[in-house]
């Protein structure tokens, strides 16, 4: 008697997505936003997971048209992975509308709260041990990067080196490193690595991202780094953008 194969298997996984934060429960403004920004450049969210962040707009009594909004940006290629955030109405109505809901990133690492400890307990000496530093692998592009093409380096670091285009995107759970013009997109710290970092040697980026913070650059790129070497990290909450030589 033979044994069929399996036709599918479960696992657990974490996989790179964007946020996009709504600042506003208005569809129609989003939508006319969202096509402007299209209109610019028509495949910057291709096919891209992409989950409504909703904490600006929580404490709003107003709910947004998930149904239609959702609608609107598969018509236009966005794929909606689900929510973050939001009140109790405003996820009730994403659920309906087939949203699921995402435990944000800061929610799970909140940490306890610690006990004092009294002062008249005596600690005992720490235990002296070598902590060995984790050092993840590296994956290395030599080709260019085609417009489109999406490259991951996972449980690793990345280095490229050559040309990213336009509407290419290079993903990492580690650092990423582009030893030449980089004009696409750049997602590190994919599975949440708040230290990872973005270096380029020339910075026309149209994207930027570390550990979920995400900044887009076509009208707003600093001038002091545009062209040249810059290196990306962040601090607190904010994605910094800086010269790699000051």
């Amino acid at each position: 008697m033979t044994t069929e194969e399996p036709a599918f298997k479960i696992k657990t996984g974490s996989l790179p997505v964007l946020k996009l934060h709504l600042l506003t429960p208005d569809i129609h403004q989003l939508q006319k936003e969202l096509v402007s920004r299209l209109e610019k450049s028509p495949d910057f969210f291709a096919n891209t997971p992409i989950v409504l962040e909703l904490s600006a707009i929580a404490e709003l009594d107003a709910i947004p048209d998930f149904s239609a909004l959702t609608s609107f940006m598969l018509a236009h290629r966005m794929c909606a992975a689900g929510i973050v955030g939001g009140s109790d109405a405003q996820r009730d109505a994403a659920a309906k509308a087939g949203l699921v809901q995402f435990l944000s990133v800061a929610a799970k690492r909140d940490p306890k709260p610690v006990e004092p400890i009294p002062k008249q307990v005596e600690l005992p000496e720490p235990e002296t041990r070598v902590i060995e530093p984790r050092i993840l692998p590296t994956q290395v592009v030599d080709k260019p990067v085609r417009t489109g093409q999406r490259i991951y380096a996972e449980g690793a670091n990345l280095v490229v080196l050559a040309i990213v285009n336009a509407g290419a995107e290079l993903i990492a759970d580690g650092d990423i490193h582009v030893y030449a013009p980089m004009r696409g997109r750049a997602i590190a710290g994919a599975r949440g690595n708040e230290s990872a970092r973005i270096f380029v040697q020339g910075m026309e980026a149209e994207l930027l991202s570390i550990a979920g913070c995400f900044k887009v650059l076509e009208d707003e790129m600093p001038e002091n780094v545009r062209g040249k070497p810059a290196q990306i990290r962040l601090e607190g909450s904010r994605l910094l953008i800086e010269p790699m030589v000051k």
